[in-house]
């Protein structure tokens, strides 16, 4: 009896499987996703078993051979899982059939997946007035502070001590081979020309550490382009109410050759070690962050572009003492 359960359950699922596939229909813009699911008899005369990841069908009509779901949401809503490259958005889900409450199993489920186009902020930017600095060549420079969404330049200069401050820098390429952009050096200080007199907050030293990752919650963002780098700086305690200046040294390098002295480190509390931004497989590069780093010149690894740096100076920025609301968390956006 058991076994004729088991093969009728199975017999159903692949009934279930190959009539579905052919009556679902998946329409997505943006922001929005319109499926609509044509389900046979069984399966409608339990409209409420059907889902898309989280959510209810927003409407089921009955027809005379079963019934029509549809779904129509925001790709906010139903838990969609998205994943963020360099180039596009990706929101997954699924449909699911689950004809008996959790924890039963579904008996049937089918991947929803919308893909756009990441939004192209670079030019927008660039036309904003964040200014340029000119560099050697054919290379032009820029820093600006971001907005919490990353969506445009940060409406204020000041922020409340533990919030989170978008530092974005980015290079123009005039007929040039694509460049990885890196910040080599940051330090905080009260004065826009640094001197022998200057206190100073060190936020990225040694070529690329970012060692406020370890005292702090900062860190370098997921890239949405190799001529980009977006630093997310926990707002910091040093001079308080006062104008304070970042002063950073950009550095554009072959993407081909990454080293010890030309990388993008960010410290893993969780793990207790420091991580490569850009490939995580190659976080070894980024072991000298403990101590002092020097490139290792490897014989046959030679780049024909030797590298150009750009000093810079952001501010003024003035943090205050007020906290920000809620507790400062390394939470991030993916760009």
């Amino acid at each position: 009896m058991l076994f004729l359960r088991q093969w009728f359950l199975l017999l159903f699922v692949t009934a279930v499987s190959v009539s579905c596939y052919e009556d679902i229909s998946i329409k997505c813009t943006n922001d929005t996703v319109l499926v609509t699911w044509k389900v046979n008899k069984e399966l409608a005369e339990k409209p409420f078993r059907l889902h898309l990841g989280s959510c209810f069908p927003s409407k089921f009509i009955q027809t005379a051979d079963g019934g029509k779901a549809i779904f129509h949401y925001r790709l906010s809503e139903c838990n969609f899982l998205q994943k963020r490259t360099q180039m596009k958005v990706v929101y997954e889900n699924e449909l699911v059939f689950r004809p008996k409450p959790r924890p039963h199993p579904a008996v049937f489920t089918y991947p929803v997946v919308c893909v756009s186009k990441r939004p192209e902020w670079i030019r927008p930017f660039l036309k904003s007035g964040f200014r340029g600095l000119e560099g050697q060549g054919s290379f032009i420079f820029h820093m600006g502070l971001l907005n919490d969404d990353l969506s445009g330049p940060a409406p204020s200069n000041s922020f409340p001590m533990g919030s989170f401050i978008n530092v974005w820098a980015a290079v123009e390429q005039k007929a040039h081979q694509p460049l990885m952009l890196y910040l080599e050096e940051c330090v905080a200080s009260t004065t826009q020309t640094l001197g022998p007199e200057s206190q100073i907050y060190p936020i990225i030293s040694n070529k690329g550490c970012l060692v406020d990752s370890k005292t702090g919650y900062s860190r370098f963002l997921p890239r949405y382009h190799s001529s980009a780098v977006v630093l997310k700086l926990q707002a910091f305690s040093f001079a308080l109410e006062q104008e304070v200046y970042l002063h950073c040294s950009l550095v554009v390098w072959d993407p081909e050759y990454p080293n010890e002295v030309k990388k993008a480190c960010n410290y893993n509390k969780d793990v207790g070690e420091w991580e490569l931004l850009d490939d995580p497989s190659m976080s070894d590069l980024c072991s000298c962050c403990e101590y002092k780093c020097f490139q290792r010149v490897k014989r046959g690894l030679q780049s024909e572009f030797q590298g150009l740096a750009q000093s810079a100076v952001l501010g003024p920025l003035i943090i205050t003492a007020s906290p920000s609301n809620g507790s400062p968390t390394p939470d991030g956006q993916d760009i």
